[in-house]
C-alpha cells in the first residue's frame, strides 16, 4: 500500500515491506517510472530488511517539484527529510540511474545517513564528451519533451532498457505508459540533474556499481570515472544486460545486493565480470 510523509514543501510516496535494517529504493527517471515498477520484483529477496521504496518528486504518487535547483540536489534533501520522518537513522542506499544520483548525493551531504551504497549505472556522472548522448537518453529526452506522448514512443524506450526484448512484455509497456500520463515531469531537455563528479572522493560508504555491459542509456564506459572517483568502490558487470538491470537480471543482482549489504565479499556470478577500484 503506498503511502505518503510530509517533506516540508510536500509529501513523498513510499511503499514499505519486510523488517530489520533498512534499505532505501530510488528509481531512475524514465517515464512512467515508480519506486515499485522499478523493485517490485526484488523485494521478495529482501523481506529481512525494512524497505522503503520511494517515488522521488514528479514521479508515481509524489509531486512535481517547483524547484530551480538540480533535480539529483533537490530529490536528495527530500528523500533525506522523509528518513527523518519515518525515524530512519542510518541506511542503505539503492538506486538505480537518476535514483542513483541520489543516492550519491545523500552519501556525500549526510554520510552519516549511509550504511552502504549501491549503484546501477548511475545518473549525475557525465564524461567530458557528453552530448552527443547515447540513444537510451535520447529516446528518455525525446519522451520528456512531447506533450502527448504516444504508446508506441514508450514501447520504443523500453525495448531499449533490456538485452532481451522479450522482457519488454506489453503488460509492461501498457503499465510504464499509463503512469507516465498520469506523472509526466514535464522537465527541460535536456534536464539539469547535477553533476556529481566533484564529489565523487567525499563518498566514504561501501560502494557497489552493477552495470549491464550492453547498456545503451548509461554506458559501461562512463563507470571509470566512478569506479575510480569513490574511494571504496567496487564493479561488477552482468552480460547480455541493457540498462535495467535489477529487473533483466534479478536472480543474479538479488544475490549480489544481498551478499554486499551483509557485508561479504560478492562472489561473481556466472558469466559476471568483477573490478575493483
Amino acid at each position: 500500500m503506498t503511502r505518503t510523509v510530509d517533506v516540508g514543501d510536500g509529501r513523498l510516496a513510499y511503499v514499505e515491506s519486510g523488517e530489520g535494517s533498512p534499505v532505501v529504493w530510488l528509481h531512475g527517471s524514465g517515464p512512467g517510472a515508480t519506486g515499485m515498477s522499478n523493485f517490485g520484483a526484488n523485494l521478495p529477496a529482501f523481506a529481512d530488511h525494512r524497505n522503503l521504496v520511494v517515488d522521488l518528486p514528479g514521479w508515481g504518487g509524489s509531486p512535481r517539484p517547483d524547484t530551480d535547483e538540480p533535480l539529483i540536489h533537490h530529490a536528495a534533501e527530500r528523500v533525506r527529510r522523509a528518513l527523518a520522518a519515518l525515524g530512519v537513522e542510518r541506511a542503505h542506499l539503492i538506486g538505480n540511474s537518476y535514483g542513483g544520483g541520489v543516492a550519491m548525493r545523500i552519501a556525500v551531504t549526510h554520510p552519516e545517513l549511509v550504511d552502504r551504497l549501491v549503484l546501477m549505472a548511475p545518473g549525475g556522472v557525465l564524461p567530458e564528451d557528453a552530448p552527443p548522448w547515447p540513444v537510451g537518453l535520447e529516446r528518455l529526452f525525446a519522451y520528456m519533451a512531447s506533450e502527448k506522448p504516444s504508446r508506441e514512443e514508450m514501447a520504443r524506450f523500453v525495448r531499449l532498457m533490456v538485452f532481451d526484448e522479450s522482457l519488454a512484455t506489453d503488460a509492461l509497456i501498457d503499465e510504464r505508459y499509463e503512469a507516465s500520463l498520469r506523472a509526466h515531469p514535464e522537465l527541460p531537455v535536456p534536464p539539469d540533474f547535477g553533476d556529481m563528479t566533484p564529489d565523487l572522493a567525499r563518498i566514504t560508504a561501501p560502494t557497489l556499481l552493477v552495470w549491464g555491459r550492453e547498456d545503451q542509456t548509461v554506458p559501461l564506459t562512463w563507470a571509470s570515472t566512478i569506479l575510480h572517483g569513490i574511494p571504496d568502490a567496487e564493479l561488477r558487470v552482468l552480460p547480455r544486460c541493457r540498462h535495467w538491470v535489477q529487473y533483466e537480471r534479478a536472480p543474479e543482482f538479488n544475490h549480489l545486493v544481498r551478499e554486499f549489504l551483509h557485508g561479504g565479499a560478492t562472489a561473481a556470478a556466472p558469466g559476471e565480470r568483477r573490478a575493483a577500484s
